[in-house]
């Protein structure tokens, strides 16, 4: 038998602690990565798609068309301009289907119901732009809008019947007395724009009952619910803002602020459960990853937002927001697909 000297006994050692070591890091690696998205029973969660380093990442937007997903990944870009975001379609299964890149830095993604065309929002801070995209083809069309009155940009729309509403986003005025939610009017290559909402408006707070006045310092998401209002996220200010009848002599402002464990919490986009069964896509975009959403039973109309770690179902009566998953590192954008 072939002696081993000390100097080989130490190396030996030292290799096999080094095994040791890289093994029990890649456990606890395993473990962490496992231990970073959790679903509260009876929710679950599974990873839908994930970004790909260099080429589109930081997804944020999503929407649905013709049973495939769309996904805006915003690639650093500046959200003034600069840069550029890329769009991905997705099958159902995760499987992409197609990209294109647009100039800026994309925040508001939706399909017209009425075209079927993808509407593709960028520059929420400053010198905004519409991208009007075909799905079918992905054939497209550049909008620039004029200067915007508040100074920001504009984030998110929304369709109801005939009209497109827009929020108008980074107000330059504390208080903002201007314009927080417009209507969109397509002329030619250009977006123009009128008031709706403004930033100052009044409203009555739906958990007090009481008439106050808005400061809408930071107009974000936005959806329409079944019965035709608009749903504004200000961000910044926790709270949304729910507008009856929009652009109507009888247009009724009601305002929500957004608790969770008994503090005020911010979110980003919240969506409507539109069926019984479905599935909730949500966007980690600093976690790199699309995440699936699921439960055996959705209430009618049931509300859940991106709050600043957690997906949380909200009391639209009371504002409070509780987590249903949690331990992810920035959720963004939201969708439901009904099944």
């Amino acid at each position: 038998m072939r002696s081993v000297s000390v100097t080989q006994r130490g190396n030996l050692r030292s290799q096999v602690f080094g095994i040791c070591a890289i093994l029990c890091l890649a456990m606890a690696a395993t473990v962490t990565a496992a231990a970073q998205v959790a679903a509260v029973p009876p929710y679950t969660v599974s990873v839908f798609a994930t970004s790909v380093p260099h080429v589109y990442y930081q997804p944020d937007s999503i929407t649905l068309w013709n049973d495939n997903v769309f996904v805006g990944y915003g690639n650093n870009a500046k959200t003034t301009g600069g840069g550029h975001s890329t769009i991905v379609e997705y099958a159902m299964d995760g499987t992409v289907l197609h990209k294109m890149n647009v100039r800026g830095h994309n925040d508001g993604l939706k399909v017209d119901p009425k075209t079927n065309r993808l509407w593709a929002l960028q520059n929420e801070d400053a010198n905004p732009n519409l991208v009007i995209i075909d799905p079918r083809n992905w054939s497209w069309k550049r909008y620039t809008f004029a200067k915007p009155a508040h100074g920001g940009g504009y984030d998110d729309m929304a369709f109801i019947g005939d009209d497109v509403y827009i929020s108008a986003s980074n107000p330059s005025n504390n208080p903002n007395t201007q314009q927080a939610i417009v209507k969109a009017t397509l002329r030619g290559n250009r977006v123009d724009v009128t008031p709706v909402l403004l930033g100052d408006a009044n409203a009555i707070d739906i958990t007090s009952g009481q008439p106050i006045q808005l400061n809408l310092q930071d107009p974000d998401s936005m959806i329409n619910d079944p019965e035709g209002d608009l749903v504004l996220d200000s961000q910044a200010d926790a709270e949304l803002i729910f507008v009856h009848h929009p652009g109507f002599a009888d247009q009724g402002v009601f305002h929500l602020a957004l608790t969770s464990g008994g503090n005020s919490t911010q979110v980003d986009d919240t969506v409507l459960a539109s069926s019984s069964q479905g599935v909730i896509l949500v966007s980690d975009r600093d976690g790199e990853t699309v995440y699936s959403i699921t439960a055996p039973f959705f209430g009618p109309s049931e509300a859940y937002s991106a709050g600043p770690t957690f997906v949380g179902r909200l009391d639209t009566h009371t504002g409070v927001l509780t987590p249903i998953v949690t331990n992810m590192v920035s959720p963004h954008g939201m969708t439901f697909i009904r099944q």
